[in-house]
């Protein structure tokens, strides 16, 4: 695999995309790519840059070798429902480039990335569970395809653009006892997408220190993925004592196939998502009720 370049060169772009290196720079200079500039007053255009010009304008990327993408990248058209298919049998494989390529292009044709991720690598997944269930699969191919993702989903997040700086902050992960990175992962992807400063801090964390990070980062969203729970009346237990704390200030969003119905009924929590483009649109609906809130008081 052929290391990304972070940061490019008006050059570098031009190879890319096959345009002249003039008209990069100029479009450089006039904003319509974000710049940074070097000490020596150089122009060098970050990745997730050029991939959020690309998915906007009428330009391909030609020859993404240059960027370090594999070298079809943006030349196959994938519909959602045979991409799960392909990314099915590339992680039984454990066809990383294969597996790659899928995602890159789905994002390069502007699929929204909580689409890829519900629709593509979460259907992957479940098409995976019922082969094992029938004996068609093996728990290695399941692990190893984990791994797969994560690596793929942790590339895709490099060429997404950083929120702003006054972006709404969201941190979450797994409980003590969970340690399937795979949701969270793709939590944390969707809602930096959507502007969001997101943060997950990780699998198998204890109630404790949840608490103490939410203490620290005075997050808007807090969010548990859960996907297994050790002891269901201990869980319920730290689980409303960290919501009757915070509750009130941070937006606490659960999910995840160990939220049985019954631990769900003896719990509070400010919305409860099936799957991430449901935690995206309530993250948006926090987003715009705050911004309307902020306008309101602005006008006072």
């Amino acid at each position: 695999m052929v290391k990304m370049s972070v940061f490019l060169t008006p050059k570098q772009v031009s190879r890319a995309i096959q345009v002249s290196e003039s008209s990069v720079k100029r479009w450089c200079d006039k904003g319509i790519i974000p710049t940074q500039y070097t000490a020596g007053g150089h122009r060098r255009i970050a990745l997730s840059e050029l991939i959020e010009f690309l998915r906007s304008s009428k330009h391909q990327l030609v020859r993404p070798e240059v960027l370090g993408l594999p070298s079809t990248t943006g030349q196959t058209v994938w519909v959602i429902d045979r991409a799960a298919e392909q990314v099915t049998e590339a992680l039984l494989k454990g066809d990383e480039e294969q597996c790659r390529q899928i995602i890159l292009d789905l994002y390069l044709a502007e699929h929204c990335i909580s689409s890829i991720c519900d629709l593509v690598i979460a259907k992957a997944f479940s098409n995976i569970g019922d082969r094992w269930e029938c004996g068609k699969a093996e728990v290695y191919q399941e692990r190893y395809g984990c791994e797969v993702s994560l690596r793929v989903l942790h590339e895709l997040r490099t060429l997404i653009p950083n929120p702003p700086a006054d972006a709404p902050v969201a941190i979450g992960g797994t409980p003590e006892g969970d340690q399937y990175s795979l949701p969270t992962t793709m939590v944390e992807l969707v809602l930096r997408d959507s502007k969001w400063n997101a943060v997950s801090l990780g699998t198998n964390l204890p109630f404790a220190t949840l608490r103490a990070a939410i203490l620290q980062h005075r997050p808007r969203i807090f969010w548990l993925s859960v996907s297994h729970i050790i002891d269901d009346q201990n869980f319920i237990r730290e689980y409303t004592e960290l919501y009757d704390e915070f509750g009130l200030d941070v937006a606490f969003v659960a999910g995840g196939r160990g939220m049985t119905e019954s631990i769900r009924q003896q719990i509070q929590y400010s919305a409860f998502c099936d799957n991430v483009r449901h935690l995206e649109s309530f993250a948006q609906t926090i987003k715009n009720t705050t911004e309307k809130n902020a306008d309101r008081n602005q006008s006072l």
